[in-house]
């Protein structure tokens, strides 16, 4: 297996790569399976975020209205102790971006929200999620891992999404015919100190 840690370079077919939000449209042409935003990093953010104490990241699952995402972050940083600074505000504001723009594309009614703190192989194993789109976000540690599967097998080579950049799956209950073969998983971190903080963003159509 042979991982390809940059996009720019490579990616497979059925995964769109764009500059600009407005790229991620392209998840809805028949021939795509996923779409990166390939966004100019922060180093300033970065750097801010890379080294807080992961007890200071927050975390959250919540189902809630497009329209509470700002609030429902602001109170997860509250409850977490993260103080208020230039870098809090924008990783606020940023969720609440891919919050509109995730929305804007499959329009549903309810957003279900994850923050999560990761310290250990979660979901290490490719797989294809079942519901009608994801959009994942790491904004610390490594990003998610994708690649073509044959047969059912693992991919023979595997991509990582840069960090800070948002990438949008399709699921098993996107009406795609056939299938891609598109598969991802979060990468192994077990054992390495690492701690990932990821932005999972599903829709919810029906409770």
């Amino acid at each position: 297996m042979t991982i390809q840690t940059n996009i720019q370079m490579e990616t497979p077919s059925g995964v769109a790569v764009t500059e600009t939000p407005d790229g991620l449209r392209a998840l809805k042409d028949a021939a795509c399976a996923a779409a990166v935003w390939n966004r100019q990093p922060v180093p300033s953010f970065q750097n801010w975020i890379d080294h807080l104490s992961p007890d200071h990241l927050p975390s959250m699952r919540v189902t809630l209205h497009p329209d509470n995402i700002r609030a429902a972050m602001t109170q997860a940083c509250d409850a977490a102790d993260l103080p208020d600074s230039t870098g809090r505000q924008h990783l606020i504001s940023d969720v609440t971006a891919l919050a509109d723009t995730f929305c804007d594309l499959l329009n549903p009614p309810l957003l279900r929200l994850r923050m999560d703190r990761i310290t250990t192989n979660a979901c290490r194993r490719f797989h294809v999620d079942a519901l009608t789109a994801r959009l994942v976000c790491t904004y610390r540690g490594a990003g998610t891992q994708y690649g073509v599967s044959q047969g059912g097998a693992e991919p023979e080579q595997v991509f990582t999404v840069p960090t800070g950049d948002p990438i949008l799956l399709r699921g098993t209950l996107w009406p795609e015919q056939p299938s891609s073969g598109l598969l991802h998983r979060s990468p192994p971190i077990e054992g390495t100190g690492e701690t990932r903080l990821v932005l999972v963003l599903d829709p919810v159509f029906e409770r």
